[in-house]
């Protein structure tokens, strides 16, 4: 396709890498990646940058990382001068002024079949939902979150399931890219008129947190391997079990189903090291 045209991406997770890498597959390079400011991660809380500025370092693209939008211009002054801003994972709601920048406005990559799963974690909703039905949607960002109008929408098989969220991920995210890639130069010349969400069928997720990942082993089996699924890679599930007297946490690092029974395969035990289940405490089912 053309690339005569001048876009700007905002992004800052892995789901947001995914994306955009589809759409460099296709030559479609942003002359400018806007993403979250550089944040402490892990034990040791070592400034880390985000993945999308490692992709965009790579590719030798521009980087800003406002701490605030409210000042985007004065730091990076060429978001003023774009036809197409492509939102995909950024982390922050864009503020109107700033959806109102673009001449073609604003495309956002979202991995649910909106109006469903709105919000912060479709993607582990869906998987805790049992719903297989998953998709990607392209749609025009308006001042509510997840509630512009669809440019394209795609349903998405996923024959193993359930996925892991890295898994599902993985598959929408690359779906979701090169759906873009396709409707990209028709929304540019004008020629898709985008249609209005069914905003009475819209469901909403919540951010999920650390003590999500707590679970009951009593509880059902299939449920509870739906969330190992979900919450893999973060925040992780684990309980609590008694040893040598001690309660201590037991992370989950693998689990399997079948015939209605719940197998643990790894573990990370409080203080130690990966390794298989029944060396820790024999078969869980």
């Amino acid at each position: 396709m053309s690339t005569d045209y001048k876009s700007i991406f905002f992004g800052t997770s892995r789901f947001s890498v995914i994306v955009f890498d589809e759409l460099r597959k296709q030559n479609i390079v942003p002359k400018l990646l806007v993403t979250q400011p550089d944040r402490p991660q892990g034990r040791k809380l070592q400034i880390t940058p985000p993945p999308a500025k490692v992709w965009a370092t790579e590719q030798n693209i521009p980087v800003c990382q406002p701490e605030n939008l409210q000042t985007i211009q004065n730091i990076c002054p060429q978001i003023s001068d774009a036809d197409v801003y492509i939102v995909a994972s950024y982390g922050t709601i864009l503020p109107a002024w700033l959806l109102s920048l673009p001449r073609r406005g604003v495309l956002n990559v979202h991995p649910s079949l909106l109006p469903k799963y709105r919000g912060a974690s479709p993607i582990q909703s869906a998987i805790l939902a049992d719903d297989r039905e998953t998709g990607v949607t392209i749609i025009a960002l308006d001042r509510k979150m997840d509630h512009g109008p669809i440019v394209a929408q795609q349903k998405k098989e996923t024959p193993m399931w359930p996925p892991t969220a890295t898994e599902l991920e993985e598959t929408l995210a690359r779906a979701g890219g090169k759906l873009l890639a396709d409707v990209l130069p028709q929304w540019l010349t004008g020629e898709i008129s985008p249609r209005e969400q069914e905003h009475d069928k819209a469901t909403f997720t919540k951010k999920i947190v650390k003590e999500d990942g707590k679970l009951d082993l009593s509880a059902d089996p299939y449920q509870n391997f739906l969330k190992i699924q979900a919450l893999e890679p973060w925040p992780g599930t684990f309980f609590f079990t008694n040893r040598n007297g001690r309660k201590i946490r037991i992370k989950i690092i693998a689990a399997s189903y079948k015939n209605r029974t719940l197998s643990i395969t790894k573990v990370i035990p409080e203080g130690g090291r990966e390794m298989p289940y029944e060396d820790f405490n024999g078969n869980l089912t």
